[in-house]
């Protein structure tokens, strides 16, 4: 017992560590040599710690404007969120994120052995998230034990399967080919995306016909974007708050213009380590799971990242993310004003470009430059509501991360859970 004990408090608890031994195992598997293995579950360890510092940086750099929101709505203390916290959230149960993480992922890969829906799941952070929000859910629904376990991993196991199935022929349309589809939460959305611009775009004028000036090529940089976007926002909500109330709400004697500054770089600087985290891990993990899916499953396709679809059309990438940040923003401004959700919501930039850049890109496959627009418009609004809509299940537990992260499938699935965990 004392070994079982230190395993799963010590070792499966660690997220990292976790990775870091399904990594080994598929290395192991593949028959890779010693050196290969060591570095490989190496890499992934650090990959996972360093995505996971990302995440507590672009937590705390966006702290100070949810209180913001809070002043600017007029949220009384006792209704602002006061989760446990992501942090700690993982400390706690990290054990049992992971054990349905690899349920699920195990689940994920008989199905496609032994069904016609041959999709691997393998964009590997995300096979982390999905447990890591289902798992919350359970918690706020009363679940415990393995009745965690259980949860998370039943909804996991389904979106693995589910999801990436269903963008897979949207997928086909971009790229004009079927080696790999979409493993990611952008999925929703993406679907809203390729329907509108399938019914109300057109085809003949892509996005990609369009040439952007050289000025303004900086808007690739999603670190630089995303500063700027923050800073921005920042300014503007210190503007709308009172020059009076900043220095108590974003508790600094610094001045507005250089606390907003300083934040958005903060902003820009936890994700470039969030995203540096998931190269490192998903260069290591990605082959492990392959390895062993190829072993176990032949002609499977892949679910990957987001990203892998931009160099397909990435006009449409800045289009969607442009365009979801206006309507987002405006759609933000006005459920405060009328006092729809009782909490603040924040901008959602890091949605904004990975989640509807994507669903650009599929709007732009099946309807052009107009099906770009009108799809991430309109994403650019549900991703707001899904947000709003989905805190209330993870109130207590990681509402400080979802409404960072959130407003895509990981939003609209804690809802689904959340209401069928209601009933448990």
């Amino acid at each position: 017992m004392q070994v079982v004990n230190f395993i799963v408090n010590q070792i499966l608890r660690e997220p990292a560590l976790f990775l870091g031994i399904i990594a080994a195992l598929g290395l192991i598997i593949q028959r890779k040599n010693f050196s290969d293995i060591i570095s490989g579950t190496f890499k992934t360890v650090i990959g996972v710690v360093i995505l996971t510092q990302g995440t507590n940086i672009l937590i705390s750099s966006i702290t100070p404007l949810s209180d913001a929101f809070n002043a600017l709505y007029k949220i009384p203390a006792d209704k602002a969120l006061h989760p446990m916290g992501a942090d700690d959230f993982l400390s706690a149960y990290g054990s049992q994120i992971g054990l349905a993480m690899l349920l699920a992922f195990l689940i994920n890969i008989l199905v496609a052995r032994f069904t016609p829906l041959k999709n691997v799941f393998l964009t590997g952070h995300m096979l982390f998230w999905f447990p890591f929000v289902f798992t919350a859910v359970a918690v706020e629904s009363g679940l415990n034990g393995a009745g965690i376990i259980v949860f998370a991993t039943i909804f996991s196991a389904l979106y693995f399967v589910i999801a990436p199935a269903l963008i897979r022929p949207f997928v086909r349309k971009v790229t004009g080919g079927d080696t790999f589809t979409l493993g990611h939460p952008t999925i929703g959305l993406s679907l809203v995306s390729g329907l509108l611009g399938k019914a109300f775009g057109n085809k003949n004028k892509s996005t990609e016909d369009i040439k952007f000036p050289k000025q303004i090529e900086f808007l690739r940089e999603i670190t630089i974007t995303s500063s700027l976007v923050m800073f921005v926002v920042y300014l503007v909500v210190g503007l709308l708050i009172g020059t009076n109330q900043v220095d108590s709400i974003f508790g600094t004697e610094k001045s507005l213009f250089t606390f907003s500054l300083l934040q958005g770089v903060l902003f820009g600087a936890g994700l470039t380590i969030l995203l540096q985290g998931v190269r490192m891990m998903l260069a290591e993990i990605i082959p492990a799971f392959k390895g062993i899916s190829d072993k176990l499953i032949p002609n499977a396709v892949p679910a990957l990242d987001a990203p892998i679809i931009f160099p397909f059309a990435p006009n449409a990438v800045i289009i969607g993310f442009l365009m979801s940040m206006v309507t987002s923003i405006a759609t933000l401004f006005i459920v405060g004003q009328t006092g729809l959700f009782p909490y603040a919501i924040v901008p959602l930039t890091i949605t904004c470009f990975f989640e509807i850049g994507t669903a650009a890109v599929i709007g732009n496959g099946t309807g052009g430059l107009r099906g770009a627009i009108i799809g991430s418009g309109a994403a650019g609004i549900l991703m707001i509501f899904f947000v709003g809509l989905s805190i209330p299940f993870l109130q207590h537990t990681v509402s400080d991360w979802i409404i960072v992260f959130g407003g895509n499938d990981l939003s609209f699935w804690s809802i689904i859970s959340g209401l069928i965990g209601k009933i448990f």
